[in-house]
């Protein structure tokens, strides 16, 4: 079994059904035996975004998130103050908090971010 983060790309790619998610990511976010995890701040990040018109998001994210079976990760105090130690490979702070929610909890991370992946941190390119 694998426990699975998806970077917000990754998310919006699934829900979306599109062709830019990888095949094998594809696999392990279908798999059964996986446990897949959706971070609280990639519903804020999708939320910020809509509301900025840089992306169009569903209004019922977190209905959607749980009918496909994922499971709700929040951002903890722990999660903030590891993404705070990070090195600053990636500014992004939704990014830098995903990398420090797969390292506090032990998940490995489905993402395309190449600023992501110079992190030490379990990765499924995405």
């Amino acid at each position: 079994m694998q426990r699975l983060l998806l970077d917000t790309h990754a998310l919006i790619w699934w829900f979306a059904e599109s062709e830019k998610l990888k095949r094998y990511a594809y696999e392990a976010i279908t798999n059964s035996e996986n446990e897949v995890f959706v971070s609280a701040i990639s519903g804020l990040e999708i939320a910020i975004k809509s509301s900025l018109g840089k992306l169009k998001g569903p209004n019922s994210l977190g209905a959607m998130v749980e009918e496909a079976g994922f499971t709700h990760l929040p951002v903890t105090f722990f999660h903030g103050e590891q993404a705070g130690h990070l090195p600053l490979y990636h500014r992004d702070p939704f990014d830098r908090i995903l990398v420090a929610q797969a390292q506090v909890e032990k998940l490995i991370l489905i993402t395309r971010d190449s600023q992501i992946m110079q992190y030490d941190v379990s990765i499924i390119e995405a």
